[in-house]
């Protein structure tokens, strides 16, 4: 298949495309910055310059290919209000423009990648394809963790809406917490830190996620591009954990002793008003609030037994994806 792909020098982007061009599949790679493609040019990919705010553009550059993977987004949780609108352009303006140009190049299969996050706070339900956020019969609205999980609801909701309204041949993934060599993530943080012996405290020690090998993510992508149904969503997930649990699965198999104490989130709201400060000396982001309103009692737990048993998803165990990325990242 000849696939257009978006995000692709991303963490998950990256595994995504090695794993796609590993089965025989052709990609056209969109990237904006070529000194971060270096890696996709030595898998032979074909690398076009430019972004997701012209849609007669992307339309132009997606012609004559099979599949498009829409994997661009960005991840950012606890920003600056100057952030906002760069999340939006790139998360909510830049799915329409994607999508719509899918739709005008008459695309004949497109996944888009969306996240378990759109599920919102599941309050410690395991959320399927078909929850239901609580929030959506409020009647204050919808509350959302972060600007993140709204810009991505918004996605989502468009990419629902065009596939029901337009027929855009779309199926969506919905992967959940991701980890591996190289993760830059506040969770990949947090697991070094903690090897590194600089986290006296857990943070959120009850703050919940899913947790799935980024090359596992990167299979489920392209099990969902070749045989997702049409118009339907499949969770990647393979477990859910909290932030405590999460550490002492790393300290068991690093032999190291997990904090017992845990960071007073009492202290951190008080230093909302110099969060910039803060989280420079800490290692957090700015914007404390965002963060504290989006780990503080949340758990973004899902469940992927659709993607198993309907497309033949394997994941590994997270122990042993966490050992083996412990040793390729030298720390055992």
């Amino acid at each position: 298949m000849k696939i257009f792909m978006t995000g692709a020098t991303g963490f998950i982007g990256g595994a995504t495309a090695r794993h796609l061009v590993e089965q025989g599949h052709q990609l056209t790679c969109l990237v904006r910055d070529r000194s971060k493609a270096g890696s996709l040019g030595e898998l032979g990919c074909e690398l076009v310059d430019g972004d997701l705010s012209s849609r007669p553009r992307l339309a132009e550059q997606m012609k004559g290919h099979d599949a498009l993977l829409h994997n661009a987004a960005l991840y950012e949780v606890g920003i600056p209000k100057d952030r906002i609108p760069a999340l939006r352009k790139a998360n909510v303006e830049g799915t329409v423009n994607t999508l719509e140009a899918a739709l005008e190049a008459g695309i004949p299969r497109v996944l888009y990648v969306s996240t378990c996050a759109v599920f919102g706070n599941t309050h410690g339900e395991i959320a399927t394809e078909d929850f239901r956020r609580p929030d959506l019969d409020s009647p204050g609205g919808l509350e959302f963790t972060s600007v993140y999980e709204e810009t991505k609801y918004e996605a989502h909701q468009i990419a629902r809406n065009l596939i029901e309204t337009r027929n855009l041949p779309c199926v969506i993934a919905q992967p959940g917490g991701v980890y591996g060599p190289n993760d830059h993530s506040e969770l990949g943080s947090t697991i070094h830190q903690f090897l590194d012996g600089k986290l006296p405290m857990v943070p959120f020690p009850e703050f919940g996620t899913g947790l799935t090998h980024v090359e596992d993510i990167a299979a489920g992508l392209a099990l969902i591009l070749d045989k997702g149904e049409i118009g339907e969503s499949y969770i990647l997930n393979e477990g859910n954990f909290t932030m405590r649990q999460i550490l002492e699965e790393v300290g068991g198999i690093a032999d190291r002793k997990v904090p017992k104490r845990a960071m007073p989130t009492v202290v951190l709201k008080a230093l909302r008003p110099v969060g910039p400060l803060v989280g420079k000396i800490m290692g957090q982001p700015p914007n404390l609030a965002e963060l504290i309103a989006s780990t503080d009692g949340v758990t973004f737990w899902a469940d992927g037994t659709k993607a198993k048993t309907e497309l033949g998803w394997h994941p590994r165990e997270v122990r042993t994806g966490l050992r083996q990325t412990l040793e390729a990242e030298g720390r055992l």
